[in-house]
């Protein structure tokens, strides 16, 4: 088979033809949803066991799809493969499952031999396809159509255009499950631990500190050699000021030191010896222990009138219990769109 020659614009207009197609085939969707779509939320919702989908070839991998996003959104689903049904895997659904069945056209043998032995078991059928007159759409309890779509490929035969729009049928369907089971985020974090949106919604500061490692703290009545000495021995480039009820009242960084040796007038000894509290940021930008760290990189990029990379941890009663850094954040997993050399 040999390549045809095309100039640089004629394949940004196939490419472009093909994404308005198939855009055009998820918009035509509204169209077709209606009672048959709510008679399908509502057998789903009633389902005591599994949603168990099908589909073979392209239409196996969308069902693949459709069932782990369910799944990780509160509704429990699985996949059966419709040869491998007959081969012993129809032992995975019991008599409260739901099959959804996706076929294009609804003529897919391997999925129409499987109705039967789903029938006896009693459990409902939503078929997914393309043609409502179809053997699977005439058997099912209810049939979703996707609508008359033409595929994106010129002779109009290869699942690109329907695939996508049976996979954003089924994310219609996974959202509106989500609302009427109140599935949260809170939820979906529970589910997603180990990924980047889990981190979001659970990773809290105080699981960023390391105790006294983290928590450089001196009283207002300390020198500014004291804060210096502090600031060098715990190396995360600042310090807590403490008032006498050991709340916090300030706080000196590496920043705050430089730019105040760039303006002071006096000796060296005499900024030594200056209380901190002559010279600390006085009601600094502060994060609880128990706030999410997500919000900790929040208050860190929009700081003013400059972000910061350093926040003072404080308990409830507002005590310094640790300070977390930008780095923390960064190694914990999360990007952030500040320029680390900045000060």
């Amino acid at each position: 088979m040999e390549a045809k020659e095309r100039s640089p614009e004629s394949v940004l207009e196939v490419a472009r033809s093909v994404l308005a197609n198939e855009a055009a085939a998820v918009r035509d969707l509204t169209k077709t949803l209606g009672a048959d779509f709510l008679r399908a939320v509502e057998l789903i919702m009633q389902v005591r066991g599994r949603v168990v989908l099908t589909g073979m070839g392209k239409s196996g991998y969308i069902a693949h799809k459709i069932a782990s996003t369910l799944t990780s959104t509160g509704t429990l689903s699985g996949f059966l493969h419709p040869a491998e049904g007959f081969h012993g895997d129809l032992g995975i659904v019991s008599r409260d499952d739901l099959l959804l069945a996706i076929s294009n056209s609804g003529e897919t043998q391997e999925i129409i031999d499987l109705l039967e032995p789903l029938k006896r078991l009693g459990i409902p059928i939503i078929a997914i396809t393309g043609n409502p007159d179809s053997q699977l759409a005439r058997r099912a309890d209810v049939h979703l159509h996707i609508g008359e779509i033409r595929e994106s490929d010129p002779d109009n035969i290869v699942p690109t255009a329907s695939a996508l729009a049976t996979l954003a049928l089924g994310d219609a369907l996974t959202v509106v499950l989500m609302q009427l089971k109140d599935f949260r985020k809170e939820d979906y974090a529970i589910i997603h631990p180990r990924g980047m949106i889990g981190k979001r919604l659970t990773l809290k500061v105080q699981d960023l500190l390391k105790g006294e490692a983290t928590n450089p703290v001196i009283a207002m009545r300390a020198t500014f050699r004291e804060a210096l000495s502090s600031i060098t021995r715990y190396m995360l480039g600042g310090v807590s000021i403490v008032d006498e009820a050991g709340k916090i009242a300030g706080i000196i960084t590496d920043g705050d030191v430089r730019r105040l040796m760039e303006r002071w007038q006096g000796s060296v000894e005499e900024l030594m010896n200056t209380p901190v509290s002559e010279i600390m940021t006085r009601e600094p930008t502060l994060v609880e222990n128990t706030e999410l760290a997500y919000r900790a990189l929040e208050l860190m990029e929009n700081h003013q009138p400059r972000p910061v990379f350093l926040l003072p941890v404080v308990d409830e009663a507002k005590r310094p219990v640790g300070m977390i850094h930008l780095h923390d954040l960064v190694q914990a997993g999360f990007k952030t769109t500040l320029n680390e050399t900045m000060h």
